[in-house]
């Protein structure tokens, strides 16, 4: 189900070496390499979907597990308390650059509204 020049699907398939936060069967957690936050985590799913716009209703209980796996992040890593944002960004005029669906989450500082 991978896409050979995607990124993500790369990392997914161990060909390119990231740091793993989580891992279960259906997405993976890695650090953002250019993080905007203190905290930056990428929650990946497996499965390849450009973006969010290519879900469809099958894929909603995957979108609710990405969600659910990015707080456990978020709390594991001490966020709970003070907040931390999930983002995703869909297409390239909302800031989307690889283009496998992903959920930021960002913390650790002041993160202001609105965004951009």
């Amino acid at each position: 189900m991978g896409n050979e020049s995607c990124l993500f699907c790369r990392i997914v398939a161990g060909t390119i070496p990231a740091e793993f936060v989580h891992q279960d069967e259906r997405c993976l957690v890695i650090r953002d390499i250019n993080p905007q936050a203190p905290m930056h985590m990428l929650v990946i799913p497996r499965e390849h979907l450009e973006s969010l716009d290519d879900a469809a209703q099958k894929d909603e209980p995957l979108l609710g597990h990405l969600l659910r796996v990015g707080a456990r992040v978020a709390n594991d890593e001490g966020h709970g308390e003070s907040g931390y944002r999930t983002v995703i960004n869909t297409g390239a005029g909302a800031g989307q650059s690889v283009f496998h669906l992903h959920v930021h989450v960002l913390a650790g500082r002041a993160l202001n509204w609105p965004p951009g």
